[in-house]
């Protein structure tokens, strides 16, 4: 029971490829490239554009991650409420109980 067993690799079954022969090759250096001109202007348009259909699709997304989370906080808040008051109460008739022996 406290000497783990372990697991024995299977047997493949049916056809077993042999493995494939890797042959060395030998390296050559490649050709220098000169660096770019210097001279060159990156591009003036921002890498990402905003079209307002993104734009809308955007703050609809957030809108609903929003509303969302908020749901979610509310609910919870409420669960804990419910659950202070029903723990309330249950002290109170506790107590009654108690005192009128």
């Amino acid at each position: 029971m406290f000497r783990p067993k372990i697991p024995t690799m299977p047997q493949p079954t049916g056809l077993v490829t042999p493995p494939a022969v890797v042959e060395p090759t030998a390296i050559t250096p490649a050709a220098q490239t000169p660096p770019p001109a210097s001279g060159t202007r990156a591009s003036s348009q921002p890498a990402v554009q905003v079209t307002p259909g993104t734009a809308l699709a955007l703050v609809g997304g957030g809108t609903a991650v929003v509303l969302v989370v908020g749901a979610v906080l509310v609910s919870m808040l409420l669960a804990v409420a419910v659950t202070a008051a029903s723990a309330a109460v249950c002290a109170v008739v506790i107590r009654s109980v108690l005192s009128r022996r």
